[in-house]
C-alpha cells in the first residue's frame, strides 16, 4: 500500500497524503487532482478501489441471454431507466449464438472499471454453466446483483418472482376449468427456475393424493420453436392443460395445437409465463403468469445502488409474488375429458 502511494504520487506530483484522502474519498483535493490521481492508478495497472469504479464515466453492465423474449427489453427498459435516474449509465451486453460469451463481457465490463454489474437471466440459472466469471466478479469486489433465480453460493442479492407461486396459481386455475390432465414445458434439467416450477407442481399433485407423470412434463430450449416440439408430444399423450415457464414456450403451444388440428383454448389451453409485450395482442389472448418487472427491476437497482456507494445488503433472494393473468388461451376442459 505504501509503495503504491508513492509511485502514484511521484507520477501525479502530489504528496502520499493526497493520494490517500483520493483513494479513500476524503474532501480536500481539487476536481482536476482527483482525476489525475485516478487516471495514475488506471495508467500504473492499479486497481482502484469498489467506491471509485467507473467514476468516470459512472457505468453499469446490464447483461441479457437475448432480446427476441420480450421480457429481456422490458427488463431493460426498467432497470436502465432506474439507473439513469441514479447518475449511472447502462451498458447494454446482449448475448447471441456463437458471438460473445457472458464470460467475454465480463472482462470487457472489468476493463471498462463499471461501477456494478446486473445480469437480468443468464449462467448464474444454469447448474451445470461455467461460473467462473461470477466469483471473479466476487474477488475483484464489484457490486452485482442478479434478476432470477439463481444456483446456490454465488454469494450475489438476487431479485426473483417466486417460481412455486406461479405454477400454483396457474394449475388451480386449469384444475377449476376441469383439466385433470395438465402437462409442464419447463426449460432443460440444470434451469434453476425450471426446476423450482417441477417442485411446486409435483407439491400441488401430491397434496391432491396423486403423483405427476413422467410423461406430463418436457423440457425445451427457450424459444417458440422448442415450445411447439414439446407441446406436440404431450397433446399426443392426451394433456388438455399446458402450463409452460415462457411466453415464447407458450406461443408455440398455441402453434403446435394448430398443427395438431386442436384449437385453442376449444381443445387445449394454454399458459405462459412473464406476461411480456403484446401477449393480449396474439391469437387467441394468452393467459399467462405476470412478472412484477417494473416492481423488480427497481429493486434491482437499489440493491446494486446500496453497495455501490458503500453500504451493505444481505446477499440472499428478494422474491416477488407472479399474478395470474386470465385471457383467451384457457377454457373448460373438453367434455370428454370432463365426463371421463
Amino acid at each position: 500500500m505504501t509503495r503504491r502511494l508513492a509511485q502514484v504520487a511521484q507520477k501525479v506530483g502530489v504528496s502520499e497524503a493526497t493520494v490517500s484522502r483520493v483513494l479513500n474519498n476524503k474532501p480536500g483535493v481539487s476536481e482536476a487532482t482527483r482525476q489525475a490521481v485516478l487516471t495514475a492508478l488506471d495508467v500504473l495497472g492499479y486497481e482502484r478501489p469498489t467506491q471509485l469504479r467507473g467514476e468516470r464515466a459512472r457505468l453499469v453492465g446490464l447483461v441479457l441471454p437475448e432480446l427476441q423474449n420480450p421480457i429481456f427489453p422490458a427488463f431493460a427498459d426498467v432497470i436502465g431507466g432506474a439507473l439513469a435516474q441514479q447518475g449511472l449509465t447502462p451498458v447494454l451486453c446482449t448475448q447471441t449464438n456463437g458471438g460473445v460469451s457472458e464470460a467475454d463481457y465480463v472482462e470487457l465490463l472489468l476493463q471498462q472499471q463499471v461501477s456494478g454489474v446486473v445480469f437480468a437471466g443468464g449462467q448464474f440459472a444454469q447448474a451445470d454453466a461455467r461460473h467462473e466469471h461470477y466469483r471473479l466478479l466476487s474477488e475483484r469486489k464489484v457490486p452485482v446483483v442478479l434478476v432470477n433465480a439463481a444456483i446456490e453460493d454465488l454469494g450475489f442479492p438476487c431479485v426473483a418472482c417466486d417460481d412455486a407461486v406461479a405454477v400454483e396459481q396457474a394449475w388451480r386455475h386449469l384444475s377449476l376449468l376441469g383439466h385433470e390432465r395438465i402437462g409442464l414445458v419447463l426449460g432443460p434439467d440444470d434451469h434453476v427456475p425450471s426446476m423450482r416450477k417441477l417442485a411446486a407442481a409435483r407439491g400441488v399433485v401430491r397434496a391432491a393424493g396423486g403423483t405427476l407423470p413422467e410423461d406430463a412434463v418436457e423440457r425445451a430450449m427457450f424459444s417458440l420453436e422448442g415450445g411447439q416440439a414439446a407441446a406436440a408430444r404431450l397433446m399426443r399423450r392426451g394433456i388438455t392443460g399446458i402450463i409452460c415457464a415462457s411466453d415464447p414456450l407458450a406461443l408455440g403451444a398455441v402453434r403446435a395445437a394448430r398443427r395438431e388440428g386442436l384449437r385453442v383454448p376449444d381443445d387445449i389451453s394454454v399458459v405462459g409465463y412473464d406476461d411480456s409485450a403484446f401477449m393480449n395482442c396474439t391469437e387467441p389472448p394468452l393467459t399467462t403468469m405476470r412478472q412484477p418487472i417494473e416492481a423488480m427491476g427497481r429493486a434491482a437497482v437499489e440493491l446494486l445502488v446500496t453497495q455501490i456507494q458503500g453500504g451493505s445488503v444481505t446477499p440472499g433472494e428478494l422474491l416477488f409474488e407472479p399474478e395470474l393473468v386470465v385471457r383467451g388461451s384457457t377454457a373448460q376442459a373438453p367434455s370428454d375429458t370432463t365426463e371421463a
